[in-house]
Order: C-alpha cells, then sequence, then structure tokens
C-alpha cells in the first residue's frame, strides 16, 4: 500500500524550549530598557501618538495583574480578556499567564459585529474574572446585565492596578501541557469551540514562526490584526515575547478606516516583520492611490506574511506590482499556512519570493515547507473526513489533492468540553500512529512545497472570520415573508475579488405578485446587518428549484454547482 506524501520538515524543536512557559521568557529581560511593546494611538486628528511599554516597565505591570488575580482565582481558571487593542490587553494577557491562569482572549464589549460571539464564549468558558482597561469597565458592567451571559465576579481595570517595582514574585508553576489559553476561532459567530492551546503548543509555535521567518531581538513586528484572533495573538504578542524584539501595533478598526497606516507601521521601523490575511493586502492596493504610496519607503520591510484565509495569485501580483517600486522586497512576501488547532503556523514559503502553480486546473499560490512538524497529504474520498483507523485505502498519487494532516508540538490539545469533536479532530491515523491533527483544509504536495486549494467543511470564511452556512440561510430564510426555513443555500465562491458568500433562496408557493429586487435587497440587507458579510450574489428560484438531498436536506454544493455555473461569471469552488 503507498504511503502519504510528507512535506519536508525544516529543522525540530529543541526540547528546552518545549519545557519553557513563554512567560518565563519575561524574567529573561527584567532589566531590559528597550522598548517591548508600542500601541500607535490614532484616535486623535493629528498624527499617531506612541505609547510604550519597556521590557522592565512590561514585567513591573504583569507582576500586578498576577498579584491581584491570585486573591480571587485558583490556577487553571479562565480569565476572559475583554479590552479594546492597546497596552492593556498586552498587560492582561502576559499578566493571566503569569498568575497561572488560562486566558481568554476576546474582542471588546463595543464591538458589534462581534457582541454575538462574545456572548457565546463567556456562556462556554466559564470565565467569572473579567480582564479590562477602566474606560470599558461601565461597558462590560452594562453588557453582563443587558446580555444572556453569567455574570463576572469581578471586573478587574489592570491599568488602575499599582505596580510594584519591588514585588520580585515568579510565574506561577505549570505543567508544559497546562492550558495557556483557550483560542476561539474554530467555531462559527454563533456557536464558538475553544480550542485548548498548552503552554508547550504555546511555545513550540513561536519558535516556529521566529524560525521561519528569521525573527530575533532586531526585528520589529507592526500590524494591526486583533489581539483575540489566533493570528494576531501569534505574531504582535507571544512571537516578540518570545524573540525579545518589538512590537508596534495599531487597532484593526484604524487599519480599516485609513489603510495607509498601516503602510506607515512598515515604513517607519527597522527590519519590520507584518501579518495579514489575503484581502489586506488587496485593501492597501486598491484604497491607497499612488500618489500616497509614494510617500512610503518599504525597503524595511523584511518579511510580510499573507494568511488566515486563501492566498490569491491575483492579489500576490498585484500587491507586487503596486509596491515593489516603493522599495517592497519581492522574496519578503511570505505566503503562509496555519490554524488554530496547531496554535497558528504550519508552513511557510522561502525567501526567494512567492511561486504561483496550478493543481486540479487552478491556479494557486504555494506556501512552501513546515518548520518542526510533519505534514502528510491524506486521501479523502467525495471529499468526506475519513475516520479514525480508516487510514489503510488507497492513496492519491503524488501531487494530487487530499486532506492535511498534520503532527507535531505546537498542535493543540483539542476543544475545550467537546470530547467528541476532539476524538474526531485531534487523533486520526495514519499507518498505525495516532495523534495526527485533521484540519479540514485540501492540499497537495508538488516539489516538496505543499499547496493548499480549499476545504472540506461548509463553513465559509471571509476576512478571516468562520460564518456557517446554516446561520446565514436562517438570516435570509427570516428576512422577507417570501422566504422560508429550508428553502435557502449559502455557500462561498471564490473570484477576482477573492473569496465571497452566494445565496440561492427558493419563493413561497403562493406568491402571485412578487417583486424581486425587494426581497435580494432585504436579504442582502440583514446577512449585512446580522454578519457583517457582503453577498457576491443573490438567486431567488422557483419552488422546488433547489437540489436536495435523497433525505431531503437542501444539497449546498449541488446549489454551488447548479446556479453559479449557469451564472456564467464564475467558476464554482469546493470549499
Amino acid at each position: 500500500m503507498p504511503r502519504p506524501e510528507d512535506v519536508p520538515v525544516r529543522s525540530e524543536v529543541p526540547e528546552e524550549v518545549l519545557r519553557t512557559p513563554l512567560v518565563r521568557r519575561l524574567l529573561e529581560r527584567a532589566d531590559v530598557e528597550r522598548p517591548a511593546y508600542t500601541h500607535l494611538d490614532c484616535s486623535n486628528r493629528h498624527e499617531p501618538v506612541e505609547n510604550t511599554l519597556t521590557w522592565a516597565e512590561l514585567l513591573v505591570h504583569v507582576r500586578a495583574v498576577a498579584a491581584k488575580l491570585r486573591e480571587v482565582i485558583r490556577p487553571g481558571d479562565r480569565v476572559a480578556i475583554t479590552a479594546r487593542q492597546d497596552l492593556s490587553y498586552v498587560v492582561a494577557f502576559f499578566g493571566a499567564l503569569y498568575a497561572g491562569a488560562v486566558a481568554v482572549p476576546l474582542s471588546a464589549p463595543d464591538v458589534r459585529a462581534h457582541r454575538e460571539r462574545l456572548v457565546g464564549v463567556l456562556n462556554d468558558c466559564d470565565a467569572d474574572i473579567w480582564l479590562t482597561s477602566e474606560a470599558l469597565v461601565g461597558r462590560l458592567t452594562e453588557f453582563a446585565e443587558a446580555e444572556p451571559v453569567p455574570a463576572p465576579r469581578e471586573i478587574i481595570a489592570v491599568d488602575t492596578l499599582p505596580a510594584d517595582p519591588a514585588d520580585r514574585s515568579l510565574p506561577s508553576p505549570v505543567s508544559p501541557e497546562d492550558p495557556a489559553y483557550l483560542q476561539y476561532t474554530s467555531g462559527t459567530t454563533r456557536s464558538p469551540a475553544g480550542v485548548i492551546v498548552t503552554h508547550r503548543a504555546l511555545s513550540a509555535a513561536c519558535w516556529q514562526i521566529c524560525d521561519a521567518y528569521d525573527v530575533d531581538e532586531r526585528t520589529t513586528c507592526v500590524g494591526w490584526i486583533p489581539f483575540f484572533h489566533d493570528m494576531g495573538l501569534a505574531q504582535l504578542l507571544a512571537g516578540t515575547m518570545h524573540s525579545g524584539g518589538r512590537t508596534v501595533f495599531i487597532a484593526p478598526l484604524e487599519f480599516i478606516r485609513r489603510p495607509e497606516r498601516w503602510l506607515l507601521l512598515m515604513s517607519s521601523y527597522p527590519n519590520t516583520l507584518t501579518a495579514a490575511p489575503n484581502f489586506a493586502y488587496d485593501l492597501v492596493t486598491e484604497a491607497v492611490p499612488e500618489a500616497k504610496r509614494a510617500e512610503y519607503d518599504l525597503s524595511t520591510v523584511s518579511i510580510a506574511l499573507s494568511g488566515s484565509e486563501p492566498v490569491r495569485a491575483a492579489t500576490v501580483r498585484e500587491f507586487l506590482a503596486a509596491y515593489e517600486p516603493h522599495g517592497f522586497p519581492r522574496g519578503a512576501f511570505r505566503p503562509s499556512y496555519g490554524l488554530a488547532e496547531a496554535t497558528v503556523y504550519v508552513a511557510s514559503g522561502d525567501s526567494d519570493g512567492p511561486v504561483v502553480a496550478e493543481v486540479d486546473g487552478r491556479e494557486v499560490v504555494e506556501i512552501g515547507r513546515p518548520r518542526g512538524q510533519r505534514v502528510r497529504v491524506v486521501p479523502t474520498p467525495d471529499r468526506v473526513l475519513p475516520a479514525k483507523g480508516d487510514a489503510d485505502r488507497v492513496l492519491p498519487a503524488k501531487g494530487e489533492v487530499g486532506e492535511i494532516w498534520v503532527k507535531g508540538p505546537n498542535v493543540a490539545a483539542g476543544y475545550w468540553r467537546r470530547p467528541d469533536l476532539t476524538a474526531e479532530v485531534f487523533d486520526a491515523e495514519l499507518d498505525g500512529e495516532g495523534g495526527w491533527l485533521r484540519t479540514g483544509d485540501l492540499g497537495a504536495i508538488r516539489d516538496g512545497r505543499l499547496s493548499v486549494t480549499g476545504r472540506i467543511k461548509d463553513l465559509i470564511i471571509i476576512d478571516g472570520r468562520n460564518h456557517s452556512p446554516h446561520d446565514i440561510e436562517e438570516t435570509v430564510a427570516a428576512a422577507h415573508p417570501l422566504l422560508g426555513p429550508e428553502r435557502v443555500a449559502a455557500f462561498s465562491v471564490d473570484g477576482d475579488e477573492g473569496e465571497g458568500v452566494v445565496v440561492v433562496a427558493e419563493r413561497a408557493r403562493k406568491a402571485p405578485d412578487f417583486d424581486e429586487s425587494e426581497i435580494e435587497r432585504a436579504a442582502t440587507r440583514a446577512v449585512a446587518e446580522r454578519h457583517d458579510v457582503r453577498l457576491r450574489a443573490f438567486f431567488l428560484v422557483k419552488p422546488g428549484g433547489l437540489p436536495r438531498t435523497s433525505s431531503g436536506k437542501v444539497a449546498r454544493s449541488a446549489a454551488r454547482t447548479r446556479y453559479w455555473t449557469a451564472d456564467g461569471t464564475e467558476s464554482p469552488h469546493g470549499s
């Protein structure tokens, strides 16, 4: 029986790294007055203002948070971090780890698009201590009273805690296998699932990132990705703690409002590393005019990694065409692949620049090779996840598409309080060896390099956020009297504008007079308001027009094939 093809592994994570909790790295820098974390505050109308913590100052504030937490929690208790993207978030996250708590990185309550998700996570994680800043205590109190969430035992404003420079306390003892934090990114906006990232996995992932991108104390990590997102947490918070370099960040909304602020970050500091999903590279290419681009010298960029969602070949070409004339080094653009279940990192491209290949008749950007973990491509008959122990079947020929499986010290321990799902996803068997992470992503290996071609599951991922097709279908069904449950199909498609959502809906049988444009407007508006997603297309079809399975369920895949192909503007794309 042929064996699955391995992606060649570059380097192994040192045992010393795996044994050392990340937050202990802070002690190594206790006397260093170099800048550690800088928040570039863009809230005023004039020049952005730098607010900085040195390594020595950070340790003092982290110890203050840990001291307070030790009064009210036991080691292993969950502590929610629900703050704005500023230095309070940095202090809160590392303070929770220092105290031996399990951090739960979340958004602030005033981010409307994440409010429903925040409710779901707080109900799932049972964190009755919330860390925030003084400016948000009132809003969090109102949020806790207005929303169906467990009442917090205490809301702690970390920026009001007295800092004692004489405090010499050490981090609370933890095992490498103890949970460090819960990363709520794998579920949908309505029913999130918490990935249990252990101290061992976090340390391994930080080492892999630093090894893959040559990150050290000379590196300045810059960006705007939310700290509650696995990419933002790893690149802007954890990675810098491991390397001893510096992080300079802005709030995500500041990038959306003025994309050129990202260029300002990249060009204002030496040896910069930045990271963002594909859509951000599109936005900074389309929204910043040539005259404005000329204001920034991007020759200081050492790494610009693209991950968290599919990397489009067109995006790579257009971004490089726009910014190579302004000093951006072609070799700095690094397509990357990872997922929260592997903490964040799996594989990345080389310094010779992005490579575009053709897989299954589609242009794909090659990802590259993994660091410190094993990656295999395994057969997926009918693109259905195989059961545990079902690996002794005919394997895909070399270079053919299969499911990406991962095994390494960076793989998380499972899903919080979801043993069945944990066993299904985190304990797949291959050649008699268990413990493989089944990613649900499709890929191929060509010339020893991994390419990612799509997703097996029906999850729709837009701008790095997961959306359940079922959730969107329910929203559309309730948007107009002539629509209804079990008569809607939502699916993702890929095209020149990136990944988008298409909805096909059957109208009610008793609808002699109807305005199709009115129905489309109602559905489009409802999806935008509830899910913060713009529909790529909406098709209203006659009763019975949706394809169904033998059991009568709407067949999303068949609907995609029938209606998106029939439209003639895009090719169907499996997700």
